[in-house]
C-alpha cells in the first residue's frame, strides 16, 4: 500500500489578483459573476474569481488589436520585446517561490514539482524566446530578372490562448514565449480549475513594462469565454492545449469564422516499451515516473507499457512493489511524489476508469481506492494482463493508473504501439541500438524518448502526430506558428 502523509492540510493564504486583466488594468466582468477556485487537497474554496464571457472577450480583443496596430507595441524594436520578455523571466525568478505555492495550491501537485520542475522551465521558456526575438528574420532571394525580392517575418496578430490546468504555468511559458517575441498580442484564458498563477504573472507582466494591450487574461469557462476566443472574428490566431475533443471544436470554429489559425497540443495514450536487454532497475523507476508523474495528469504519459515477455513477471511484480512505495498526500509536505488529482470531475473519470479495467478482466494489482474524506486523492494503481482492445489501453485515462501489457517481438510492438488515433510520445528502453533506432523511425509520435521520460528543454519542440495535435510548440519550430511570413519584390 502506498504511504500516506496528511500532516497539516491546512488551507494557505493567498495573494494574487482576482478580476481579469484588460488593457493593463484589473476589471470587474460584464455580468459581474464570479466563481470559485478550489483546494484539490481539502475541496476548500481558495478565492472567488470574476468569470469573464463574450462581452468581456470583446473588449480584450479590442484592447489586443489597439495594441497590436496603433500602440508603442507595434512600433517596439525586436531587441526592445526580447529585453521585456528577460524582465519577465527575471520576476518569475524573483517570485518563484511564491508562484511555486500558488501553484500547489490551486493545481494540486507537490510543492517539489511546482519548485523544482515547474518554475525552471517556465523561466527557461521565457529566457529561450526572449532571445529569439531579434533573430527569427527574412531573407533576401536572388529571383531572376531585374528585382529585389526579400521577405519580412511579421507576427499573426491578435492570438487567443486557451491553457490546461495540469501545468499552468509551464503553459504560460510555452505559449506567452513565442507569441509576445515575435511580436503579437494575447488574449489568455486560463482553465477554470487554476486561475490563480495565470493572474499572479500577469501582475508581473504589468510590472515588466509590457504596453497596455498586449497580454489579456480572462479567467472563465471553455464553453462561454474560450468559445467566444475560438468564434471571435477580430482573432487571428488561436493556441489550445487540452483534449482531443475540444481541439475538434475549436478547429470546426476557425473554419466557419474567419479562418483563423489554430495550433493544438491534444490528448495521448503513449506507447512506453521496454525490451528484456534493457536495465531493470532503471528502466522500472524511468516507467514509474513516466506515469505516476503530477498525478498521471500528464498528456504524454508512457500510459501504455509494452513488456517483452521474457521480463514480464519480474518487471511487473518490481513496479508493483515500487507502486506500493509511493508516497500521497499533502503537497506541501516535502516527502511527498503524488498529490490529488485536480477536482471531482476528474477524480471520478479516472474511478469510472478503474472500474471499467475490473469489469473487462484485466488484473488489478495494487491501489484503485480512493485515499481519505478529504480532497481528491487517488491510490497508485497498476493493472497487468491489460489487452489492447480494453478501455483502459485505448482511452486517455489522465490519471495514476498504470497499465501493463505484454509482447513477443519488435515488429509486434510497433504496430500496436501504432494502433491508436494519438500520436504524442513514445518512449523504448533498451541497450540495443538498433532496437532504439526501429523504435524511434517508426512508431508514429511527434517525441520518442530512448532509455528516458518526460525529458523537456525550452530548445526542443514537442507536439503531435494524428489526433494529438497540430503545430509544435518549443523550440525554434514553435515561432512558425506565431509568425506571417510576407514576400516584396522590387523592380530595380
Amino acid at each position: 500500500m502506498a504511504t500516506v502523509l496528511f500532516p497539516s492540510l491546512k488551507t494557505r493564504s493567498v495573494s494574487t489578483p482576482t478580476k481579469l486583466l484588460i488593457n493593463n488594468q484589473w476589471v470587474e466582468s460584464d455580468s459581474g459573476k464570479m466563481f470559485a477556485t478550489f483546494n484539490p487537497a481539502t475541496g476548500e474554496e481558495i478565492a472567488s474569481i470574476a468569470e469573464a464571457d463574450a462581452g468581456d472577450v470583446d473588449r480584450a480583443v479590442s484592447a489586443a488589436r489597439q495594441a497590436l496596430e496603433r500602440g508603442p507595441w507595434r512600433t517596439m524594436s525586436a531587441s526592445e520585446r526580447g529585453r521585456l520578455i528577460t524582465r519577465l523571466a527575471d520576476l518569475l525568478e524573483k517570485h518563484a517561490e511564491e508562484l511555486a505555492e500558488l501553484e500547489a495550491l490551486d493545481n494540486g501537485m507537490p510543492l517539489s514539482t511546482a519548485r523544482n520542475v515547474a518554475l525552471p522551465l517556465t523561466i527557461a521558456h521565457f529566457r529561450y524566446f526572449a532571445g529569439w526575438a531579434d533573430k527569427n528574420h527574412g531573407k533576401t532571394i536572388p529571383v531572376n530578372g531585374n528585382y529585389f525580392c526579400y521577405t519580412r517575418h511579421e507576427p499573426v496578430g491578435v492570438v487567443g490562448q486557451i491553457t490546461p490546468w495540469n501545468f499552468p504555468l509551464l503553459m504560460y511559458g510555452m505559449k506567452l514565449g513565442p507569441a509576445l517575441s515575435m511580436g503579437n498580442t494575447v488574449v489568455l484564458k486560463p482553465a477554470e480549475q487554476t486561475p490563480l498563477t495565470a493572474l499572479r504573472v500577469g501582475e508581473l507582466i504589468v510590472e515588466a513594462g509590457f504596453p497596455p494591450g498586449v497580454v489579456n487574461i480572462l479567467p472563465g469557462y471553455g464553453p462561454t469565454a474560450g468559445a467566444a476566443i475560438a468564434n471571435h472574428m477580430d482573432i487571428d490566431k488561436v493556441a489550445f492545449t487540452g483534449s482531443t475533443e475540444v481541439g475538434h471544436s475549436i478547429l470546426e470554429a476557425a473554419g466557419r469564422t474567419n479562418l483563423k489559425r489554430v495550433s493544438l497540443e491534444l490528448g495521448g495514450k503513449s506507447p512506453n516499451i521496454v525490451f528484456a536487454d534493457a536495465d531493470m532497475d532503471e528502466t522500472i523507476e524511468g516507467c514509474h515516473f513516466a506515469l505516476f508523474f503530477n498525478q498521471g495528469q500528464v498528456c504524454c504519459a508512457g500510459s501504455r507499457l509494452f513488456v517483452e515477455d521474457k521480463i514480464f513477471d519480474e518487471f511487473v511484480e518490481k513496479s508493483v512493489a515500487r507502486a506500493k512505495r509511493r508516497t500521497v498526500g499533502d503537497p506541501f509536505d516535502p516527502a511527498t511524489e503524488q498529490g490529488p488529482q485536480i477536482d471531482s470531475v476528474q477524480f471520478e473519470k479516472v474511478m469510472s476508469y478503474i472500474k471499467s479495467g475490473q469489469c473487462e478482466g484485466a488484473e488489478l494489482l495494487t491501489g484503485g481506492n480512493r485515499i481519505g474524506d478529504k480532497g481528491y486523492f487517488i491510490e497508485p494503481t497498476v493493472f497487468a494482463e491489460v489487452k489492447d482492445n480494453m478501455k483502459i489501453a485505448r482511452e486517455e485515462i489522465f490519471g495514476p493508473v498504470m497499465s501493463i501489457m505484454k509482447f513477443h517481438d519488435l515488429d509486434e510492438v510497433i504496430a500496436r504501439s501504432n494502433n491508436t488515433t494519438y500520436g504524442l510520445a513514445a518512449a523504448v528502453w533498451t541497450r540495443d541500438i538498433g532496437k532504439a533506432l526501429a523504435i524511434s523511425n517508426n512508431v508514429r509520435a511527434g517525441t520518442v524518448w530512448v532509455n528516458c521520460f518526460d525529458v523537456f528543454d525550452a530548445a526542443a519542440p514537442f507536439g503531435g502526430f494524428k489526433q494529438s495535435g497540430i503545430g509544435r510548440e518549443m523550440g525554434e519550430y514553435a515561432l512558425q506558428q506565431y509568425t506571417e511570413v510576407k514576400t516584396v519584390t522590387i523592380k530595380m
